[in-house]
């Protein structure tokens, strides 16, 4: 939660105090830095105080509501024949005005609209019947937050449109008109520029519009890393300034000197080259990155030419705060320590140095420097470095700023002056853009080992390189460049296949919407029940969660992977799941199926889910399966844990219906009649259906937890009430990962202890007022 207020005032008035009437100067500078501290965190603290307050009240959650206002981006296809945009809204109608005024509704929203044949809204300003709920994503230690990235953004709530008609009774202010700007610009590129092969890449180069990019652009992109050339940054304004400046430069020379002074020529050239990035930065949508890529530019031009002899720390701090104090939720931005970052990199490796001879050479050095300094914050975001990444960037960089971006730029502006020389300029950024594509795609094509590096390895790797730079003992130099060519020659051997142990036997349910997927540990054997939903071509848990979670925990190898069914939901991501970690074996319950999403990758024995018994370190693993059900969730393969020491248990019945589940009853009468147990956990059959969790099911099992690995409002309605109302009748602590996130189950001291992600959760998302924290179990 947020501290309250009245903290940061009393922290600012004693320190403010302190300041004042001290004399000592050491306590003056702490005062000073305590009153700063309290100053920006109380800033922040408010502006997070004022989105939060912006609230859907949970009883408006599902239902279908009436909203006007108008689209603030570009609307952009989306997945399953879907429009997606966001609104800007300007009025709520049909809600009870006590609701109204009680608190203030959300004033942006996240939207989609479904339908084959939905290809453009209506209108700029609109009135939409809207089905809308509160932000909630999937919450797990690892990967994409979608929550976060909603807050950051400003969206206070997300959902789908059923109908929209225009509306001119909304008031078009200033954003509105910019909005709508910036959509007909994006337009215009798109009609212009058609028939170019490369059009995704010139939209989102000229006006930083990406709605075209496909999942083959972001792979290449991101195997190269070089994803942040087609996100409007600091490199795309600096090369737009650094020819503003070059132009506006030649012309003032061309004004008698007794005209302008050289201070008045300085503020002269000054300002047209800000406005030329101003003009530039709204063209590319003036996002997030931009404004702060925008504000660095600005501070770094004035320090440039009207400093006198300050350091380059001084501009590096000015633009920080500066961007903190205009925007303070950008520290939740990648983007954000990545920019200052590599600026600090850089800073390192050039100010005050003894100087680098050749434009070769320099990049050569910055490229090294930015490569290493910022593997550390790449690590914190559970991100790697592509090691080919330094030669892409090593031939892009100078590719695009002299060769691509020009041409871009200048033959934007042409066609803009004369529309009739589209075609032969379009023939011209095709031209250009083959090139930078060719290079791209034969890099991301070489073999590039996955560097593996511990938190201490990446920061010493770091400063052992930017050392090497600034410091021009050859020696130490030489030795430097061996130790870090060894280190990577050791990354080319096979990866480790074993798995970093655990003390105490733990089972991980992650949250994965409307899916499962589990991990069980037990001193360094692992075993996966079911991999969570994939939809091909538009995400998969495996790659966003799974992966994210096993790389984290030092998990390199799955002893057995047990797929329960080869239901989407269950079974997703199953190839690069095996493409990506060491698989002993596979037990499912479905093998055709199975075996037909490995393909390739099937390299590993698949065996049916037969009634039989294995150890998993102190657990003991039991398998079944109905014997009449040969496929779909009749056909899931049952699992259940014991750990005989403390008596807990797991019982993992996949999606089968009432009708297996009595089989089941039988088979584990005989199975587990001379076993005693003093605690079981159950996961709910198929997620808390309703043809499941029968009342002798319930009955027999009688769990002590019953855990339902659901989606938030999912359509389906998972789980069911007349089902949480029978565990609950038996005094059955629920869970829901809709609700707890991922949940970790572990033995200590013999017992169980259930720990719900939420709870570790930042503000905007565990607050007494959020999703999570209204979401109950119906």
């Amino acid at each position: 939660m947020l501290p309250p207020p009245e903290w940061f005032l009393v922290g600012f008035i004693t320190s403010f105090c302190i300041a004042l009437l001290s004399r000592s100067g050491i306590v003056r500078r702490g005062a000073f830095v305590i009153l700063a501290l309290s100053a920006g965190t109380g800033w922040a603290g408010w502006h997070a105080s004022q989105r939060l307050s912006e609230h859907l009240p949970s009883e408006f959650e599902g239902r279908k509501v009436s909203v006007s206002g108008y689209v603030c981006d570009v609307p952009s296809p989306g997945n399953f024949h879907s429009l997606r945009f966001s609104l800007c809204v300007t009025g709520w109608h049909g809600l009870p005005k006590q609701k109204a005024a009680a608190r203030p509704m959300p004033r942006m929203v996240r939207l989609a609209w479904y339908g084959a044949k939905v290809s453009k809204l209506p209108a700029h300003r609109l009135r939409l019947d809207v089905v809308l709920k509160r932000p909630h994503g999937t919450l797990n230690d690892q990967g994409f937050r979608y929550e976060d990235w909603l807050f950051r953004k400003g969206y206070r709530a997300t959902g789908t449109v059923r109908a929209a008609e225009p509306d001119d009774s909304v008031l078009c202010g200033l954003h509105c008109h910019y909005s709508r700007a910036h959509t007909e610009l994006a337009r215009w590129v798109e009609r212009r520029f058609a028939d170019a092969e490369h059009l995704p890449l010139i939209a989102s180069l000229l006006v930083g519009y990406r709605g075209n990019m496909t999942d083959a652009h972001w792979q290449i992109l991101q195997a190269t890393g070089t994803v942040h050339l087609v996100a409007i940054s600091g490199l795309h304004l600096g090369l737009i300034a650094l020819g503003a400046g070059l132009v506006f430069q030649r012309l003032l020379l061309v004004l008698p000197v007794s005209h302008l002074g050289e201070a008045a020529r300085r503020r002269l050239l000054f300002g047209a080259v800000m406005l030329c990035c101003l003009v530039y930065a709204l063209a590319a949508g003036f996002t997030v990155p931009t404004r702060r890529a925008l504000l660095m530019v600005m501070v770094g031009g004035w320090s440039l030419l009207f400093a006198r002899q300050r350091p380059a720390w001084h501009s590096l701090v000015l633009a920080l705060a500066t961007i903190l104090f205009l925007d303070p939720f950008a520290p939740l931005d990648q983007g954000f320590w990545l920019s200052f970052g590599a600026v600090s990199v850089l800073i390192c490796a050039f100010a005050g140095s003894l100087g680098v001879s050749g434009w070769f050479r320099a990049l050569l050095v910055a490229q090294c420097a930015v490569f290493a300094g910022l593997w550390p914050v790449l690590q914190v975001f559970g991100q790697g470095q592509p090691l080919i990444g330094g030669l892409a960037n090593l031939i892009a960089i100078p590719l695009v700023s002299t060769v691509v971006m020009p041409v871009l730029v200048i033959g934007g502006l042409l066609t803009a002056a004369v529309p009739i020389v589209s075609g032969v300029v379009t023939v011209a950024f095709d031209a250009v853009l083959d090139v930078l594509w060719y290079l791209l795609s034969a890099l991301a094509q070489l073999p590039s080992p996955d560097l593996r590096a511990g938190s201490l390895e990446v920061v010493v790797l770091a400063f052992l390189v930017l050392a090497m730079i600034c410091m021009p003992l050859r020696g130490y130099r030489v030795a430097g460049i061996i130790a870090i060519l060894s280190w990577l020659g050791l990354s080319w051997l096979p990866a480790p296949s074993t798995n970093i142990p655990v003390s105490k036997p733990e089972v991980r349910i992650w949250d994965v919407g409307q899916g499962l997927a589990v991990l069980v540990r037990s001193g360094d054997k692992v075993l996966l029940y079911d991999t969570g939903p994939a939809v091909p071509g538009v995400f998969s848990s495996v790659e966003s969660t799974l992966l994210p979670e096993l790389r984290a925990l030092g998990v390199h190898r799955i002893d057995t992977l047990v797929v329960s069914h080869a239901d989407s939901d269950h079974a997703g991501g199953l190839a690069l799941l095996a493409d990506s970690l060491v698989i002993g074996q596979v037990v499912t319950g479905e093998v055709a199926e199975v075996w037909a999403k490995l393909g390739a990758s099937s390299g590993f024995p698949v065996v049916p889910c037969l009634s039989r018994s294995e150890f998993l370190g102190e657990l003991e693993v039991s398998y079944w399966q109905a014997p009449v059900a040969n496929q779909g969730n009749d056909a899931s393969c049952v699992m259940r844990l014991q750990h005989r020491a403390s008596g807990i248990e797991w019982v993992f019945p996949g999606d089968i219906s009432a009708a297996v589940e009595s089989r089941y009853l039988t088979h584990l009468n005989k199975a587990a009649r001379a076993q005693p147990r003093t605690t079981r956990v159950l996961l709910a059959p198929h997620h808390g259906s309703k043809t499941s969790s029968s009342l002798a099911w319930v009955d027999t099992l009688s769990p002590d937890v019953v855990i339902y690995s659901a989606g938030y409002r999912h359509r389906f309605g998972h789980p069911h009430p007349t089902v949480t109302a029978r565990y609950r009748a038996l005094g059955s602590r629920s869970f829901s990962t809709a609700c707890s996130g991922m949940l970790v189950l572990a033995i200590a001291h013999n017992s169980l202890t259930i720990k719900e992600k939420r709870h570790d959760a930042p503000f905007w998302i565990s607050g007494a007022d959020q999703a999570r924290a209204a979401c109950k179990i119906p």
